[in-house]
This record gives structure tokens, sequence and C-alpha cells, in this order.
């Protein structure tokens, strides 16, 4: 196993230790930024995820959301903000964040550690951005 891999499951399972259930995910995003992790790119429906860190990328693949061939849902800005709502009230798990976010039309998102973005995108170009919250990491 190589240093980015160990570094970046340490870090996963810290985050998940420190993270609260509501607004759980800028605990996360602070616990893998001072990880060294720049970027983390999710390419929906597959659930592949891609980790820039300083120690090198890392690829995790979880189970695809679909399998074969499927039809991309359209891009719905209010659906995918609903869906992020339910999230951060801690209303959903994140398999059921993925689901409904592929509903709204998302193919990838992209998350900017030291910049607190997360980018959210469409098929045909469609883009949502959000900022999250700076928040302390003992």
């Amino acid at each position: 196993m190589s240093k980015a891999i160990e570094n970046l499951q340490a870090a996963q399972q810290r985050a998940m230790a420190v993270r609260p259930k509501v607004g759980g995910f800028p605990y996360l995003a602070e616990v893998l930024r001072q990880a060294g992790v720049l970027r983390n790119i999710w390419f929906l429906p597959a659930c592949q995820s891609l980790y820039v860190t300083k120690a090198g990328p890392v690829v995790t693949l979880g189970t695809p959301l679909v399998t074969g061939s499927a039809d991309v849902p359209p891009f719905n800005r209010e659906a995918l903000i609903k869906a992020l709502r339910t999230d951060q009230a801690g209303e959903s798990t994140f398999p059921e964040f993925l689901e409904a976010s592929w509903r709204a039309g998302v193919v990838r998102y992209d998350v900017e550690f030291p910049a607190r973005t997360v980018a959210y995108y469409g098929c045909h170009g469609e883009v949502y951005i959000e900022s999250y919250p700076a928040v302390e990491v003992n």
C-alpha cells in the first residue's frame, strides 16, 4: 500500500470519528485538507472517486449507481439543492445523497479543499457551485 493510500485512509477514518451527523461535510473536508488532500473528483453514476493528494493521486471505486447503459437525467438545479440540504440536515446517507445527485443530473462533482468549494456538473456543461464553511478540527 502506498503512502498516499495510507494517509488518505487514516484521514477518512479520523474524519468519520469527528464529524457530526448534521452539517458534517465541512469537518470531513477539513480533516482531508489537513492530511494533504487537495481535490476530490467524483464521477457519477460509476461512483469512482479520484483524490489528488500531496502524497500522490488515489482512485477509489464504489458501488455503481447503475449498470449497463442508462439515460442521463437532465440537470435539475432545484433537485440538486434539495439533495444537498437533505444531506446537510443529516437526513440522508452518503449513498442516498449520491443517488439523489445522479437523479438531479449530476455526472461529476469536484471538491476543491483549499478553496472550500464543491462544483456539481451536468453532462451539457451545467454547473452549480457551493461553498462550505471553514471549521476547526483539532
